[in-house]
């Protein structure tokens, strides 16, 4: 039977990350799948778009961001297929203009000046969903998304009675966003639904129930 050198067990004990940093109680659980990811081109060049909805601060955005990224930079590797670019947009929805740092360097505590330039750094591209210029988003069903969460923010549904057809998913993930109570069994059925016909069974739920003025 062979034995680790004594050489060895010692390189180990020095490259075990456990005893670089506090001990905690509990580890903390990371959610490692995004609440969007779509895959978006430009002239012919691809990129994976990685989209987190957030209604409240959270100071560790920034590393949630990173794990993803970077579990989605992993993913395509081991793929052996071609590996594409990661962005990555936070779609705030909060009250109170968001305040919190929107770089890795500049969440950490401190970085020594002579190991600065050698510190990778992170961003977090903070957008708020209720202001934004959903004309500026190169995939379309993002755009949607965002057109029809602005619309569910100010309560305007009349702009989204158009004779044209949307991904289902879309108009309920701008639901979730908005904290809009509609249930899928309130549209149409299908993948992709005609949004005059979807508003048009929406305002007859809403006026069986009360909810609107005839």
């Amino acid at each position: 039977m062979d034995y680790p050198s004594i050489e060895r067990r010692k390189r180990e004990r020095e490259n075990d990350l456990s005893t670089l940093i506090e001990k905690v109680d509990k580890q903390t659980e990371i959610k490692r799948y995004r609440d969007v990811v779509r895959k978006a081109g430009s002239h012919g060049d691809y990129v994976i778009i990685g989209v987190e909805h957030q209604s409240t601060f959270d100071k560790n955005m920034i590393f949630r961001i990173l794990n993803y990224d970077a579990t989605t930079y992993i993913n395509q590797v081991e793929s052996k297929k071609e590996v594409y670019p990661v962005g990555n947009f936070v779609f705030y929805t909060g009250d109170e203009e968001w305040k919190l740092p929107e770089t890795l360097k500049e969440t950490l505590k401190s970085i020594p000046s002579e190991m600065e330039p050698n510190i990778n750094d992170w961003r977090l591209s903070v957008v708020d969903l209720k202001t934004m210029d959903e004309r500026k988003l190169m995939n379309r069903r993002l755009r949607n998304v965002v057109e029809i969460s602005q619309s569910m923010f100010v309560g305007s549904y009349d702009g989204l009675r158009e004779n044209r057809k949307i991904e289902t998913e879309s108009f309920m993930m701008a639901a979730t966003f908005t904290c809009t109570n509609i249930r899928r069994e309130d549209l149409p059925e299908g993948d992709e639904i005609n949004m005059c016909k979807a508003m048009d069974q929406l305002f007859q739920r809403m006026r069986d129930e009360g909810k609107l003025n005839t």
